[in-house]
């Protein structure tokens, strides 16, 4: 029997504005926890005294689940509930942990002195959190059709940025109004209200919404369902060897250095160079995720669609290099308050501009079959490089101070520029015609360009 209209308002594959919407909200969304414990509690930390190896010892923590959720990927391809999609229960399931995680910290409560439990709060909740992000991102590779990729590239990166905007701000003077578990709670509500719109949703034409509702498994997964861990891992390798995968690394890896590292240095260069308090760190970081938020769904987007992802990748790279040789000329500037906000503004913005141009490359090289597990390999990679930025940030004293942090900067996005310029990446994906192939014939399943 066909779905009626009414039946399908809520069903991705049936609606761009949706699909597109559903990205940006769930990036939204995911952004909550990360402005939460990246942002604000480094800079209630700052505020409270806290020094470089602390605030790397939090960070390094909160970013090792990011590097670790390769693992998700792998369990999500093998495992899922093919009646209600093929992830959407992970997305359920991630983040009701992810709100009760919030909870627990609220309930534990630990203050800006006790490292340890920061470090451990901060690693439970991104974990739950990565488990979140490894099922929107599997949803966009299998949901997405080609030419609106550089579009919800745009969506999701500049979502998560206006979600880290949003928490940052208001979990910082949340934290100086009412002390940190209030935050946690703040966080927590954000995530349940967004999960509601998860449940109505669906994937699909005819598919669950819950495990009681009606309905049945898409002809066109149960054709890519994985149903044992070989062909998982066999297509995997096959996908990511190839050369332009193995030159697409370094990339990612430089990508997530530099987040890893200034998201760390900019609470405490704040607090020492410019005098500010939490509140103002929050509140200015907060505003530039915002900006940086809709330049990446405007800009970001426009960019990717006119010039390519490639292109667009070489001018940020570029970008990124000036500005990271401006700060480390300009020292003697960062006291004054105008210039240092500048310089916010600018790497956050820049930071979000590469991942929406770049991410239609990592789109491009997955194999459907395994969306989760490949997207999520190179998701990890960007993630190991946040964490080895954020870890490096302990030797700033031992190198010279924060000015010297910014040499590592230029010179691996001067390395990362050099692949981009060089290396032949994919302008669409290569397994289109592979996956049409595969899916049955008849049965009203239109096929979904990867």
């Amino acid at each position: 029997m066909t779905p009626t209209a009414a039946e399908n308002r809520w069903v991705l594959d049936q609606s761009r504005p949706l699909r597109l919407f559903t990205l940006f909200i769930l990036y939204v969304t995911q952004g909550v926890p990360i402005g939460l414990f990246w942002v604000a509690i480094p800079a209630w930390m700052a505020a409270n005294g806290a020094g470089a190896k602390d605030v790397a010892y939090v960070l390094g923590f909160t970013a090792l689940p990011w590097t670790l959720k390769l693992v998700n990927g792998f369990i999500m391809d093998r495992y899922t509930f093919l009646p209600m999609g093929r992830r959407r229960v992970w997305l359920i399931g991630a983040q009701m942990v992810m709100i009760m995680s919030l909870i627990g910290c609220a309930i534990v409560g630990p203050a800006s002195t006790d490292i340890a439990l920061l470090a451990a709060a901060g690693f439970i909740v991104n974990m739950a959190t990565t488990y979140q992000d490894v099922a929107v991102d599997g949803l966009a590779v299998d949901i997405m059709e080609e030419e609106e990729r550089s579009r919800a590239s745009g969506m999701m990166f500049g979502g998560q940025a206006i979600g880290i905007a949003i928490s940052s701000a208001a979990a910082s003077i949340i934290m100086s109004q009412f002390g940190a578990s209030a935050a946690y709670l703040f966080a927590a509500a954000f995530i349940g209200v967004i999960s509601i719109y998860v449940v109505v949703l669906r994937e699909r034409s005819g598919e669950w919404r819950l495990p009681w509702s009606a309905g049945q498994a898409n002809a066109r997964n149960l054709s890519i369902q994985a149903k044992a861990w070989w062909p998982i891992l066999s297509s995997t390798l096959k996908s990511m060897i190839v050369p332009a995968s193995i030159l697409w690394i370094p990339v990612l890896l430089v990508r997530g250095y530099h987040y890893g590292l200034l998201n760390g240095m900019t609470p405490l260069m704040a607090n020492s160079s410019v005098g500010w308090n939490e509140a103002v760190i929050g509140s200015t970081t907060g505003m530039a995720n915002l900006v940086a938020g809709i330049l990446g769904m405007t800009v970001g987007g426009w960019l990717g669609d006119k010039f390519g992802a490639k292109m667009s990748t070489i001018g940020m790279f570029t970008a990124f290099i000036g500005m990271s040789m401006i700060m480390y000329l300009g020292v003697a500037l960062w006291s004054q308050e105008a210039f240092f906000t500048t310089f916010v503004f600018i790497w956050i913005s820049f930071d979000v501009m590469i991942t929406v141009v770049a991410l239609p490359i990592s789109m491009r090289l997955c194999d459907p079959k395994v969306a989760a597990t490949q997207f999520t390999l190179y998701m990890a990679c960007a993630n190991l490089g946040i964490t080895i930025g954020a870890w490096s940030l302990g030797f700033a004293d031992q190198i010279g101070g924060f000015r010297n942090m910014f040499l590592p900067i230029i010179g691996l996005h001067l390395l990362g520029l050099l692949i981009m310029v060089f290396a032949q990446f994919p302008r669409r994906s290569g397994h289109d015609s592979e996956v049409a192939d595969q899916l049955p014939q008849g049965g009203g399943v239109a096929p979904v360009h990867n």
